[in-house]
């Protein structure tokens, strides 16, 4: 019997109450077909109700590729895990998915990435669940948010704090999903999956094997099918025992608005030349000063912001391949993507599954993380995952938990306030317009990073921005330089809506970091 059904004939394969594991990042691996007929199926029939849906990462985004929206629908779907959202411009009418979770018609959650691949790993081995410190003394802690989004997650709590060995964890119960609906690029006759036009891997294998060893089903979109045979062993990375139904969308996306790059996918190397410089502003100078931070030979974890333009800095100063960069969804080496492929390295080394790259992460494996910040509290906690004013801006914590939960070094970097108006001349940094909206304030809005925390475990925490450089010591945070042509009282401890310290070796940034011409870069080896 052929497993290769349409894409109707799969969504009607979902029972009413399933719980559903989406493999996605974004439009990155998206099944964007299947969870279309899903939508069009509850429309045309009021079925499947009821569903719990699972995404380690975001399905879907703003820009084309709907995703979890097209079954974000009163009736259909009544609960979401998930470690990251569709987020987009704040003027822009918020996605369905927002719109249920700010208006209480789903339990929704945000949990750590890492945290939500290991829930399914442990539902595929018939575990109990997932003990970790991963976590703690954020927003999943059940003694802050625990992962609650809203007043009806709130009332069927995700995670438990639990004494094991002498010890406080977090808690999390396996999940084991009765249909995973993954995507790969082309499958057999048997259900063989390779992925050789796709970005990552992500956690495809994972969530196959948690639907299977649970009697499940597994639904998987391809691009094409092939005859049996004709996939090398070593390219199948879900093996057809698992796949239970192929569905064909030959216009499926590689990425957001991205049809096909074969340089995403690493079929072919791009000149070094081919990857634009950043505009010289000051999103550059902050990139430029956080390159300052970096040593040659580490493995570098990067996030989305001002620091994913600091792969583009070590290109353009001659650097590159004197740190590996490493992103979430599992992409190591190369140069990491900018705008809608962001989660995309092209000419990457090693495409390493997603749930892998957590768990390298998540024991602080590596050596630094570059990351952005929304707020900064007055103990050095970041929130990154949470905009109260208008809460689709934010995407949610996404892996930022796991990579900051024991990462020897972190560089957050951002704006010093929101809304000023600055110009960058030979002798440095002006102020022309104050902004009005602080971001080192005392008390953040969400906790997604714990200063607490990373003192007791003696992180390496600094935080840039276009004004000075502050680090986190035990006192709190310590201002250790500032930019040129500012002025330290006017200009920052006066903006900063907490206590700020000053360093008693108080330095001047690097005047050329404030100039378009090349810095100079030259990272020194780890000692």
């Amino acid at each position: 019997m052929s497993k290769v059904l349409t894409a109707e004939e799969a969504a009607d394969l979902l029972p009413d109450g399933a719980v559903v594991a989406v493999n996605s990042s974004s439009g990155l691996c998206c099944p964007d077909a299947v969870l279309a007929a899903i939508g069009a199926r509850f429309d045309a029939t009021g079925h499947p109700q009821n569903l719990t849906t699972i995404h380690p990462i975001a399905a879907g985004d703003f820009f084309g590729t709907k995703g979890v929206d097209h079954i974000a629908k009163p009736g259909c779907l009544s609960r979401i895990i998930g470690g990251s959202y569709p987020s987009g411009p704040t003027k822009a009418d918020p996605p369905l998915i927002w719109q249920m979770i700010t208006g209480e018609r789903v339990a929704a959650y945000n949990a750590p990435s890492g945290i939500v691949f290991d829930m399914l790993r442990e539902g595929a081995a018939k575990r109990p669940g997932v003990l970790t410190k991963v976590g703690m003394d954020t927003f999943v802690d059940p003694r802050l948010e625990g992962c609650a989004m809203n007043e009806t997650a709130k009332a069927d709590p995700i995670v438990e704090l639990r004494d094991f060995d002498g010890e406080e964890w977090l808690y999390f119960k396996a999940i084991a999903p009765q249909i995973a609906i993954i995507r790969a690029t082309t499958s057999d006759e048997r259900g063989n999956l390779s992925f050789e036009h796709e970005g990552a891997y992500l956690g495809a294998m994972e969530m196959a094997l948690a639907a299977r060893n649970t009697g499940g089903k597994v639904i998987a979109q391809v691009k094409r099918v092939t005859a049996n045979g004709s996939i090398r062993p070593h390219d199948v990375h879900v093996p057809g025992i698992l796949v239970d139904v192929v569905v064909e969308a030959p216009e499926q996306l590689q990425t957001t608005a991205t049809p096909y790059d074969p340089a995403i996918s690493g079929e072919v190397i791009r000149p070094l030349d081919s990857f634009q410089s950043a505009e010289f502003n000051l999103g550059k100078v902050i990139a430029r000063r956080v390159a300052q931070e970096l040593h040659s030979g580490w493995a570098v974890n990067i996030g989305f912001g001002i620091s994913a333009n600091v792969p583009r800095i070590f290109v353009e100063e001659g650097c590159h391949g004197a740190v590996t960069w490493m992103i979430e969804q599992g992409a190591v080496g190369g140069v990491p993507l900018l705008d809608f492929k962001f989660g995309c390295s092209a000419n990457a080394e090693a495409f390493v599954a997603s749930p892998h790259q957590f768990s390298y992460f998540q024991a602080g494996g590596f050596d630094c993380s570059l990351l952005s910040f929304l707020e900064v509290g007055a103990d050095g906690s970041v929130n990154v995952s949470r905009l109260s004013a208008v809460p689709h801006r934010t995407a949610g914590a996404g892996g930022f938990v796991d990579i900051t939960a024991r990462a020897r070094k972190i560089v957050f970097s951002g704006m010093f306030n929101a809304g000023a108006k600055m110009s960058i001349s030979d002798n440095g940094l002006q102020i022309d317009r104050e902004g009005k909206i602080a971001k080192f304030v005392e008390k953040v809005d969400q906790v997604s990073f714990s200063g607490k925390r990373a003192i007791a475990q003696g992180q390496d925490v600094t935080y840039v921005t276009e004004r000075c450089v502050i680090r986190l010591e035990e006192r709190g945070l310590v201002i250790t330089e500032i930019a040129p042509g500012i002025d330290l009282e006017r200009d920052v401890l006066q903006q900063a809506a907490t206590q700020l310290g000053v360093s008693d070796d108080l330095k001047v940034m690097d005047q050329n970091l404030f100039r378009p011409d090349l810095i100079g870069l030259s990272p020194k080896a780890a000692a």
